[in-house]
């Protein structure tokens, strides 16, 4: 029958329906939003130290839930979540010639960010099975230079958080994190992205909450919280009235959520443990259904965490299998399964670090007088990473899905028939 004959071959689709892209905004978002536009305050900002200097009601209000909900001393919105992760780096002073050891498995603002003040990112290996930058891999690329960690929390689940604030506190570094894709989860009973000196949450349309584009900054320190708030507003003409005495890197800077997104953000944030709660039914689906499949290695959850799923990642043994991994993923492709991909492009392979070319035509910052002069992007300097991508890894985005259970059987239909016919691919 057709149906047991793979799509690539000419076969029936075992994903027959196209479901709608899961879409997070309801009645409430709906009425927070219209209620700011007939206000006519669509934001609450002016660049300069007073009452309006940390934005309007909504944004206000939104700072003090997250911090509330989070359990953290500050909560700080920004227009985006390269904005918050540029503003963290800047807080911290980096200066040109400065490393932040970065993972190579991201999105690519982790690391430019660090590139906006001169910095110099330098990147550590990922762990097996779990993705994480890797607290060995940290520990081999401290050099004098590093002033900071700059840890990922990738996929849904915490970095080894523990061990890098041990390295961290052993070097004198900063430990920063990025929890953009992990709102929500847990690590030793805490919030991942709370433990680090400055952590931070995206708001981006395909986040597990979200005002289209925006973010949280969050640390329990007065004095960065500061620092991040004038990075975020002008800081330049503010910083002699807030009697901030180290002023370095407080240059002038538009990083402020608008009253609109601020509302959205207040509703989408109480929705945020039923979210979690409907994730966790998906991947349940996704466990049992997958979990018989010979050579896929399903995700790992880290000892004492809890994993939120913003994607669903797993790897391919492709010597047990035969297979190369592209053809697996057409295959999939060909039977209807959206966001099934490969997985992250290694960052360090990108033509900017390769060729060492940023800011402006003159190789800054690798050509600083104060940076080193031995930093190195070959490949083969994150192994694990670069294996993965090229070909172990299979990712599904289930950011992209509808979310809807009916779609998440239908693929776990697909992989089956994929892996019964194996031998054909």
């Amino acid at each position: 029958m057709s149906k047991n004959i793979l799509a690539l071959l000419g076969g029936d689709k075992a994903v027959t329906k196209d479901f709608p892209i899961y879409n997070a905004m309801g009645a409430a978002e709906v009425d927070a939003a219209t209620e700011v536009i007939k206000s006519g305050v669509l934001s609450g900002f002016l660049g300069g130290w007073g009452d309006k200097f940390n934005g309007g009601k909504n944004v206000q209000s939104f700072e003090k839930e997250w911090a509330d909900y989070f359990a953290v001393k500050h909560a700080i919105t920004v227009n985006s979540w390269t904005s918050g992760l540029v503003a963290m780096v800047g807080a911290i002073g980096i200066s040109p010639g400065d490393e932040v050891i970065v993972p190579p498995w991201t999105m690519c603002a982790t690391a430019t960010a660090v590139l906006m003040w001169g910095g110099i990112p330098v990147f550590a290996d990922i762990e097996p099975e779990l993705y994480c930058i890797d607290p060995l891999s940290v520990r081999k690329n401290i050099t004098h230079k590093t002033k900071a960690i700059l840890a990922v929390d990738i996929f849904g689940q915490s970095s080894d958080m523990c061990e890098l604030r041990k390295i961290a506190d052993d070097h004198g570094l900063f430990l920063l994190s990025d929890t953009a894709q992990a709102p929500g989860a847990k690590i030793n009973n805490e919030f991942t992205g709370t433990l680090s000196d400055i952590g931070g949450f995206s708001l981006n349309y395909h986040k597990h909450i979200h005002t289209g584009e925006g973010g949280v900054l969050v640390t329990n320190d007065d004095t960065l919280a500061l620092k991040l708030r004038l990075i975020r507003n002008h800081g330049e003409a503010s910083v002699e009235s807030s009697g901030l005495k180290d002023i370095i890197n407080i240059v002038g800077s538009n990083y402020r959520l608008g009253e609109i997104e601020a509302a959205i953000g207040r509703i989408q944030l109480k929705k945020l443990q039923g979210c979690l709660e409907l994730r966790k039914k998906i991947v349940d689906v996704l466990f049992d259904g997958l979990a018989g499949l010979s050579g896929l290695n399903l995700p790992k959850v880290r000892d004492n965490c809890t994993h939120v799923f913003y994607t669903f990642p797993m790897l391919i043994d492709i010597e047990l299998l035969g297979v190369q991994r592209q053809k697996i993923v057409d295959a999939l492709v060909a039977e209807g399964v959206k966001g099934v991909e490969g997985g992250y492009v290694n960052i360090h392979t990108l033509p900017m670090f390769q060729k060492k070319v940023a800011m402006g035509n003159k190789g800054f910052p690798w050509t600083y007088s104060e940076s080193r002069v031995d930093i190195n992007y070959s490949k083969g300097i994150c192994p694990i990473a670069e294996m993965y991508h090229d070909e172990r890894f299979l990712n599904l985005e289930l950011a992209e899905l509808s979310l809807d259970l009916r779609e998440i059987y239908m693929i776990v239909e697909a992989f089956k028939k994929v892996w019964n016919n194996l031998e054909k691919l």
